[in-house]
């Protein structure tokens, strides 16, 4: 089996007049919900090999606060902000070597990546919050597709 966790950003600031989306930091609530969701992860044993990161501010500044979770390689992806499920699916497939593979992006595309690959519907286990934690576990050599996946751990702050 591999691994795909799905770890939505953490609580960010709110947008201000004329700020681009992609800008938004953390806010303090957010930094302290991402070095939690680092101590889960550790407490877990879930440290991956390969990262997938959205180039917002806020995923970038949410890995960055999760603290030490191994030495898996950083990738930045813009594809993820805002992408969908199967834009998401794509691009976890295409790392498919990674036995544990850390997608760090935003709603609603990792909700929806999350229920169609546990139960081959979108609109099912709605609700990742800021700083959310899904952990799917999938046959080794399985394309992602709906309903491959199991739903193992969910966690959120």
């Amino acid at each position: 089996m591999r691994e795909l966790i799905l770890l939505r950003h953490a609580h960010a600031e709110p947008a201000t007049a004329g700020q681009d989306d992609l800008g938004r930091g953390l806010s303090e609530t957010g930094r302290a919900e991402a070095a939690a969701a680092g101590d889960w992860l550790r407490q877990h044993g879930l440290r991956p090999d390969r990262v997938l990161c959205s180039t917002a501010n806020r995923t970038r500044e949410t890995l960055a606060a999760l603290g030490d979770i191994g030495g898996g390689e950083v990738h930045e992806d813009a594809s993820i902000y805002e992408g969908s499920a199967g834009t998401l699916a794509a691009l976890a497939d295409a790392h498919r070597d990674a036995e544990r593979l850390l997608l760090v992006g935003h709603n609603p595309g990792l909700e929806q990546l999350a229920a169609l690959m546990h139960s081959g519907q979108t609109g099912d286990y709605r609700g990742m919050p800021p700083g959310a934690i899904a952990v799917l576990a999938l046959p080794v050599d399985a394309n992602i597709e709906p309903g491959i996946a199991t739903l193992t751990e969910f966690w959120w702050p």
